[in-house]
């Protein structure tokens, strides 16, 4: 009888506490997964890194996902913006969509813009969004809170305003949206950062505070978004080294109630996540490099870590057939609808055999030096003037790109047209076709002094600001005093020739559109301190570059990559001369205390002159004291 009530005994305790079993995975929390990616940059297609690897690709970042989504049925899949720009595959942004056409078929739940989304300005932008809803296939939301066109009302408002507000009521795009999963409410937004609008001049919408848009919309998402919830911000914003340039990190500790920001625009690859206060910052490298997984765990409002990875997307990973054969039909859409109005150009086609190591992307970030890659480039807007204008032909005296708009560099072996749009992606013309064209504007022998001194003194700060030329020589020191930092320069001729560079004088310069419209920002950047002033050949200052882009002699403009294509394509091998420096920039190293002052400029004198005028107060506050000590003696 004992053992026969024992049994009951145990078997009513075991009962009594079969509820509490059953609930345990619910006190234990609900799964969090959120997969992410940001900064894309139409890489459709995989692309090899400096060592000769292969990385990224669609087919392959789809293999990845779908075997995620399998392991975490909930998970949501979101991406941090500039998913376009950066290969072939973008010229047909704004005709096919097939950007946000790829991202729908690889699953995605939601994605924001960032500033390269607006390369092809704000008509394009519109455009990119009608085609995506044309071709009836699945396309992820898209959310944004404080970057939108002028409203009607507004004293800038205009009919492409008009055209683009049309455009996002159309596609639904929002300041956030909810997506539920797994009995979750996935409340996610977007925000674009300061130094993002700054890389969008062309965009024409207006920046509104991110944090004050932040806080408002996750304010409004407390009120009406019901638990269990999770806030995700879909921040093109970036993280830095330097927490004052680091805005997410910023965003983050000034806004209330961000659980997760997918951190884009600064193409960070943060092997850990970063933790501010109770938010969670991750970000997965660019170009689909890395599908990043975060999965956490949430009890009642209370959200915790559990897991974050980085997958590679590698040539270990098989390819979905499916996504395979989409990326061969845009292929096949670039070759039609934009290389053939580049003599029949084809997507693969090579264009000149390449036996020499170039700086890499990453180098060009890192390094402050002469780089045969930005001399070829350089080289080639020269060399495509003089062909364009034959016997016309009037002298360029400098030729300059800047690190910010050299997205991708050449391996050794052959270079194919592909390889080359992807050095020179960026932006549109004012004909509306694809690429950035090359102006001609003058410049004072002063102004270009200036330009060098942007080169030595403000890229330690800001390394998309290094310049490379053609057309001159220059030395500088990076110890000497901040933008009095060159000691020399000549101007180079074709021949060999060098020249002083006459402040008074104008000379010839070309350069992207995009580069010349960021000259002109060099006042602000440098306090006012540097000026560079683009003008007409008779010396006028000018304001609308575009009245400044180049033809060829049938009328169309002369694209930067394709200037660099022909250059390319006109040598076969690349030249010997670009198989190291040749002198253009060079790095003087010093700390001798003569150096440091010879030949000083207005930063240095009027430092020169604060410390003479402090060591003179220090020498009469000396004098005043010994005196008194005197007096007092008496």
């Amino acid at each position: 009888m004992k053992q026969i009530f024992s049994i009951i005994l145990v078997f009513q305790l075991l009962v009594g506490l079969l509820p509490s079993a059953l609930a345990a995975p619910t006190a234990a929390g609900q799964e969090v997964t959120i997969l992410f990616t940001h900064d894309l940059h139409s890489h459709l297609l995989p692309a090899n890194d400096e060592e000769g690897n292969s990385y990224g690709g669609y087919a392959r970042l789809k293999t990845v996902i779908d075997q995620q989504k399998l392991l975490h049925p909930d998970a949501v899949l979101v991406d941090g913006g500039d998913f376009s720009m950066g290969s072939l595959f973008q010229t047909v942004y704004a005709t096919q969509a097939a950007e946000l056409r790829s991202m729908g078929a690889l699953g995605y739940d939601v994605t924001t813009f960032g500033n390269h989304e607006y390369d092809y300005r704000a008509s394009g932008l519109a455009d990119m969004l009608n085609a995506a809803l044309d071709s009836g296939e699945p396309v992820p939301s898209i959310v944004q809170v404080n970057y939108m066109p002028p409203r009607q009302g507004d004293p800038d408002y205009d009919q492409t305003d008009a055209m683009v507000w049309e455009a996002f009521d159309k596609y639904g795009v929002q300041d956030y949206t909810v997506i539920q999963r797994g009995g979750i409410n996935y409340a996610v937004f977007g925000i674009m950062g300061f130094d993002a609008d700054e890389c969008a001049p062309m965009s024409g919408m207006t920046l509104e505070d991110p944090v004050t848009a932040a806080q408002d919309t996750v304010d409004w998402i407390t009120q009406h978004v019901p638990e269990p919830r999770v806030v995700v911000c879909l921040s093109h914003s970036g993280t830095h080294e330097d927490p004052e340039k680091s805005e997410d990190e910023q965003l983050a500790a000034n806004v209330d109630g961000i659980d997760v920001i997918i951190s884009g625009h600064t193409h960070s690859t943060l092997e850990e996540p970063l933790v501010v206060g109770d938010t969670y910052i991750v970000s997965c490298g660019e170009y689909s490099k890395n599908l990043g997984v975060l999965t956490m765990t949430l009890t009642g409002e209370k959200l915790s870590f559990r897991d974050y990875k980085l997958i590679p997307i590698d040539s270990t990973v098989a390819e979905a057939e499916a996504m395979t054969v989409q990326v061969e039909e845009y292929k096949r859409l670039v070759e039609e609808d934009y290389l053939t109005r580049f003599g029949g150009l084809t997507y693969d086609q090579v264009l000149a055999t390449n036996p020499y190591v170039f700086d890499s992307q990453s180098d060009l970030s890192a390094y402050h030096r002469e780089s045969s890659l930005g001399n070829l480039i350089a080289d080639s807007y020269r060399w495509a003037v003089k062909e364009a204008e034959g016997d016309a032909y009037i002298p360029v005296d400098f030729a300059l790109t800047a690190n910010g708009v050299i997205r991708e560099s050449f391996a050794t072996g052959d270079i194919t047209v592909s390889d080359v749009f992807n050095v020179s992606s960026l932006g549109v013309g004012a004909d509306g076709v694809p690429g950035y064209p090359l102006v001609s504007v003058w410049l004072t022998g002063k102004d270009l002094k200036n330009a060098f001194e942007v080169d030595a003194s403000v890229t330690a700060l800001m390394s998309a600001a290094q310049l490379h030329f053609t057309g001159m020589t220059f030395t500088f020191n990076p110890n000497r005093m901040l933008f009095d930092k060159v000691t020399e320069c000549a101007q180079v001729l074709e021949d060999g020739t060098t020249l002083p560079i006459e402040d008074d004088k104008l000379y010839r310069v070309v350069t992207s559109l995009y580069c010349g419209q960021m000259l002109e920002a060099v006042n602000d950047k440098s306090f006012g301190i540097l000026s560079i002033t683009p003008r007409d050949a008779q010396g006028n200052a000018i304001t609308d570059l575009e009245a400044f882009i180049l033809h060829d002699e049938n009328g169309n403009e002369i694209k930067e990559w394709y200037a660099l294509a022909s250059y390319l394509e006109s040598m076969g091998t690349v030249s010997e001369e670009y198989s190291g420096s040749q002198g253009r920039k060079i790095v003087d190293d010093n700390w001798n205390p003569i150096d440091l002052i010879k030949n000083p400029g207005p930063p240095t004198l009027i430092v020169l002159g604060v410390l003479l005028v402090m060591i003179l107060l220090v020498l009469l506050i000396v004098r005043v004291i010994r005196r008194k000590k005197n007096h007092k003696r008496k």
